[in-house]
């Protein structure tokens, strides 16, 4: 189950790609969220016991969090894939638990220990190898480092979620937010469908290689991905389950090869090798002795 989660998110990174074929990155977003609104609402009328009950005074916080947490989430992360590799995209979305750490220590005065702050340096230092000389000749293409910063971006906007969130999970499943947070937050898109009228002849022109890339993002990589990561973590603890997820960024990359014959630089491999062992340090527990 958790390896069907990994494979489509996975495929993510080069799906989104291949939608921007067609779509700039803002109708990208709102096609995506087109699909999962749909599939969504039909999942909240069909089975409504299996949510928490959305409370008022939780509606504005909530919106707030899907706007920056997934909406800009996903901005961010589109802009970024049209001048990044999906694969290197997946990496810097990969040190979200990263930022995670940092966002706590800062706001929430958590503990940082001396092996999370060597993981912390660590993967940080592999995003910047990625982000500056991730791809061939990428010191001098300012385009490519705009589109890996709209991406560390996005990676912000994910940690600013989970951190967020925190507190509304002692009054919702973290199904059910995610859910909630995903439906509120879509209705910031609505004004983009006025202020870019071209949404209409882009999608009019989609090619069945996109239309296929948008139902894929919105409803495996998003909607059953996020089901399966929380079935997921019914079953197991959360450091069991997220070992899968360093999976992801290999699988992304080599999925990138394939599609779009993506060079893989030497600093490309040292950068992700550093970020996932910034990650291994950051999450793998200490163990008590007794």
């Amino acid at each position: 189950m958790m390896m069907v989660c990994v494979v489509v998110w996975a495929f993510a990174f080069p799906f989104i790609k291949i939608g921007l074929n067609d779509l700039s990155f803002t109708n990208l977003t709102i096609m995506r969220f087109v699909v999962v609104c749909i599939v969504l609402i039909a999942i909240l009328l069909l089975q409504p016991k299996r949510f928490s009950k959305l409370h008022k005074k939780d509606i504005i916080p909530i919106f707030i969090l899907g706007f920056l947490g997934v909406i800009v989430y996903h901005l961010g992360l589109n802009y970024g894939e049209q001048y990044v590799s999906p694969g290197a995209a997946s990496l810097i979305i990969a040190t979200i638990p990263v930022l995670v750490v940092i966002s706590a220590f800062i706001f929430l005065k958590e503990k940082m220990t001396s092996k999370k702050l060597l993981g912390v340096i660590i993967a940080l230092c592999g995003v910047v190898i990625i982000s500056i000389l991730g791809t061939p000749d990428a010191s001098i293409e300012i385009n490519y480092i705009h589109g890996a910063l709209a991406v560390v971006l996005a990676a912000i906007m994910g940690a600013f979620y989970t951190i967020v969130g925190k507190k509304l999970l002692e009054r919702y499943t973290a199904l059910s937010l995610t859910v909630y947070a995903m439906l509120l937050g879509s209705l910031a898109l609505i004004p983009l469908l006025f202020l870019n009228p071209s949404i209409i002849d882009q999608v009019a022109m989609m090619s069945a290689y996109s239309w296929f890339a948008i139902v894929f993002l919105g409803v495996f990589s998003t909607v059953i991905g996020y089901v399966l990561w929380y079935v997921g973590l019914e079953i197991k603890s959360t450091s069991e389950v997220s070992v899968y997820l360093y999976a992801i960024p290999v699988l992304s990359t080599i999925i990138s090869c394939f599609l779009f014959d993506d060079k893989i630089t030497l600093f490309f491999v040292l950068g992700g090798i550093l970020v996932i062992v910034g990650l291994l340090l950051v999450n793998i527990k200490d163990k008590k002795i007794d």
